[in-house]
């Protein structure tokens, strides 16, 4: 059997073996024939593991597969071609979910490699502008005379 861990309230994992159920408490959970669990497993709706005497062993995950196998029977009147229909898309929507979220954390990452690039090539620009910027002040005030006409200061600029 495996081990499965859990937390308890006080903080401390607790290790305890993963239960299996076999058929008849798994009939008398869901109030069924145990003649009904076996034909849905030929249908290959469920699929519990045997032990080595050949006994079935109905997981936790079987037995939430089985629940909802029974749900859809029972209680919404479907067939079992529809269940094993309903079943194949529950699968395909949960591929695709899993594919549409890897390219969503794919694009997430590529959009936050590029912003920092940006953000990196808009701060050199800006340090490149604030020297040249420097620059040319520097330039501009060594070629600045002052010549008083008038009484006023006016500036002149050299012209090269």
């Amino acid at each position: 059997m495996k081990e499965q861990t859990s937390t308890l309230l006080s903080g401390k994992t607790m290790k305890r073996k993963k239960a299996f159920f076999s058929i008849s408490a798994v009939a008398k959970m869901f109030s069924v024939h145990q003649q009904t669990i076996r034909l849905y497993e030929r249908e290959g709706l469920i699929t519990p593991k045997r032990s080595e005497g050949n006994t079935r062993l109905f997981s936790e995950e079987d037995v939430d597969r089985l629940e909802e196998v029974i749900y859809l029977t029972h209680k919404l009147g479907i067939n079992l071609a529809g269940v094993q229909m309903v079943m194949k898309l529950q699968k395909q929507i949960r591929k695709m979910q899993k594919d549409m979220n890897q390219i969503f954390e794919d694009t997430h990452r590529d959009l936050t490699k590029k912003e920092s690039s940006h953000k990196a090539e808009a701060h050199s620009a800006a340090q490149q502008l604030a020297t040249l910027k420097a620059k040319s002040i520097k330039s501009t005030q060594d070629d600045i005379t002052p010549t008083v006409l008038d009484d006023k200061w006016e500036i002149e600029y050299d012209e090269e």
